[in-house]
């Protein structure tokens, strides 16, 4: 009887958990920390079971993949190859995001998918702006495309990493391998695909303005220079001849040569060593036209490598505010750099083209200053009364030393797990430990780059999975599913069937409402004991990861509401999205994946 009543006792904390979640009522951890709260008090699990989720093993390793993640970011290597597909679609439109997609399922698979997206979005409205299309055709199909790419491998999604965990808690069986998800991955991810190009060219509305989101990803121009150094491979070439606009939008102000301006014909003006040239151009661009070049940035030609590399520099926006003193002087007579420790790299006005150097330019009130600052001296010039801090850029100047090992840490993770030489857990943490060390990232970076809020919720909900082995929920429900499965077939092979199909369908419906990771911490027990009903069919195949993928997959195709994703959320606001979009755009590609998984899970894993 004491069983039955804490079955009650857990099955209305759990609904009164799930009604926070949607409703609202307070942050998602903070829910989490409650119903494990209300555990404890009913006496459902033991303190240690409580706390036993921040020493899982999927807690650490998407702790350390959010700060692997991080660093790959921190090279802006992903830009780097993203502009080198672009340039391979050229003009042709609907190839080009065609390719923009498919890119952004391949690194999803490798990296964070949260982290995919918020790279992702300005290049995507990058294209949008080259194409002159709407945001909102491309930036729901962006969020899906890393959908995809999480169901490649095992640390595509934190979902999957939470369900291996399980198995090596609770189980003999083998765990998940790198690449065991691949081979229904990489169909959804091929259906997936062509299913975006569907929705974007013909389903999805026109509607966001792309103006405000220019204003919102930093995509406005500002006043740069740029100086040609002796080893410049532009030297005697014009601009035209080096065909930069085709990559790059800009527009060049002033060629300053011999202190001399050209205002006339500079894009045919054969360069020639220290010319400078006066570059409107926009934030994310301005590290991409300096390569281009082989030209200097202001920063390159004033500061030194030790000071550059050495005090960990951030980008930021200045606005200058009313009635501060530094209006009406110029960044050289104010002597910026020693003033504040910080350096100017271009300057915005809102209302004119500025046409000056950016150390000659008198400023006014509202212009707006893109500054490099060491990170430690960040808060004291917010703390200044001349400027505004406007916030902190995701704009890389890549000056960091051993750039290239966060490129190759994490296809040398894969590789290593992959072939048994070292755990997932091992691996991302010996990774973070190496990029740590040598300084490729520093700790806190590593502290700001964990999204702690998805790291505390997890470790929150792992107790709530334990509660429901403890009070017999599971079996109880479990033995539900087998009733009605059984009910629709006497044959057990067919029932194995309808019961992955059940499962899977289970997980995609709640998953919509509620953390898909809650919902595969929740479902995994029943998996468990299903299997051992399924045991008979053949003595020699454990049939459990069949029911665990269908809880893997169903909880990756969260693509019918805004919050049935993380990355679903990220767009929603951007796209200009109504709730109505997702339901229309998702429900389709959710039904088609229910049969697909319905039918391959089984001949992938069979029973």
């Amino acid at each position: 009887m004491n069983i039955d009543i804490q079955i009650i006792q857990f099955v209305l904390i759990v609904f009164i958990m799930v009604l926070a979640f949607v409703f609202e009522v307070a942050a998602m951890e903070v829910v989490a920390f409650g119903a494990v709260g209300l555990l404890l008090l009913f006496d459902i699990i033991s303190i240690d079971e409580a706390i036993s989720g921040f020493s899982n093993k999927a807690v650490i390793t998407i702790g350390a993949i959010f700060i692997i993640s991080h660093s790959l970011v921190k090279t802006g290597f992903l830009e780097v190859l993203a502009d080198f597909l672009y340039k391979k679609a050229g003009n042709r439109k609907w190839f080009a995001f065609l390719i923009f997609f498919i890119t952004v399922s391949l690194i999803s698979g490798l990296i964070n998918n949260t982290a995919a997206v918020a790279i992702f979005i300005p290049l995507a409205i990058n294209l949008c702006q080259k194409f002159h299309i709407s945001p909102t055709k491309v930036l729901l199909p962006l969020s899906y495309a890393a959908i995809y790419g999480g169901t490649l491998t095992l640390i595509g999604t934190s979902t999957n990493l939470i369900i291996n965990s399980y198995i090596e808690d609770n189980t003999m069986i083998e765990p998940f391998s790198m690449f065991e998800f691949f081979k229904l991955g990489i169909i959804f991810l091929i259906v997936g695909t062509v299913y975006n190009f569907i929705i974007s060219k013909w389903l999805l509305p026109s509607r966001s303005v792309l103006s405000s989101l220019t204003q919102k990803y930093h995509m406005n121009t500002y006043l740069t220079e740029f100086k040609i150094p002796e080893n410049s491979k532009a030297i005697g070439k014009s601009i035209n001849d080096l065909n930069i606009n085709s990559k790059i939008k800009f527009d060049i102000v002033k060629l300053i040569r011999n202190k001399t301006g050209l205002t006339i014909n500079i894009g045919d003006a054969p360069l020639l060593e220290k010319d400078v040239l006066l570059v409107q151009i926009n934030v994310k661009d301005i590290v991409k036209f300096k390569e281009e070049l082989g030209a200097h940035l202001l920063s390159d030609i004033k500061m030194s490598q030790n000071e550059l590399i050495g005090n960990n520099h951030v980008l930021v926006e200045g606005l200058i505010a009313q009635g501060s003193s530094i209006i009406g002087k110029t960044l050289s007579v104010l002597n910026f750099r020693e003033a504040y420790s910080s350096f100017v790299l271009a300057i915005k006005r809102q209302t004119e083209l500025v046409r000056e150097k950016v150390a000659h330019v008198k400023l006014r009130f509202s212009d707006t200053l893109l500054i490099l600052v060491p990170r430690n001296k960040l808060d004291s010039l917010k703390n200044s009364n001349q400027l505004i801090i406007l916030e902190e850029l995701e704009v890389q100047l890549k000056y960091e030393r051993y750039w290239w090992l966060s490129i190759i840490v994490i296809p040398l993770i894969m590789i290593l797990s992959s072939t048994g030489v070292l755990s997932i857990v091992e691996g991302v943490v010996f990774g973070c430990i190496l990029l740590l060390i040598l300084k490729t990232i520093t700790i806190e970076e590593a502290y700001k780059s964990i999204n702690w809020s998805v790291i505390f919720l997890i470790a929150l909900l792992i107790p709530i999975g334990t509660a429901m082995s403890n009070t017999g929920a599971a079996k109880y429900i479990s033995d539900f599913i087998l009733s009605y499965s059984s009910s629709l077939t006497d044959d057990v092979y067919t029932q194995a069937y309808y019961v992955v199909s059940i499962l899977f369908c289970l997980t995609f419906v709640l998953s919509a409402f509620i953390s898909n990771a809650a919902i595969a911490i929740i479902l995994s027990p029943l998996a468990i004991i299903i299997a051992q009903h399924f045991q008979s069919i053949d003595p020699l195949i454990d049939p459990t990861k069949a029911f665990l993928m269908a809880i893997c997959f169903g909880a990756s195709t969260s693509f019918m509401t805004p919050m049935g994703y993380q990355t679903n959320l990220m767009v929603f606001a951007p796209g200009q999205y109504k709730f109505k979009d997702f339901l229309i755009a998702g429900f389709p590609i959710t039904i088609v994946f229910w049969i697909m998984s319905s039918y391959l899970i089984p001949i992938f894993w069979p029973f």
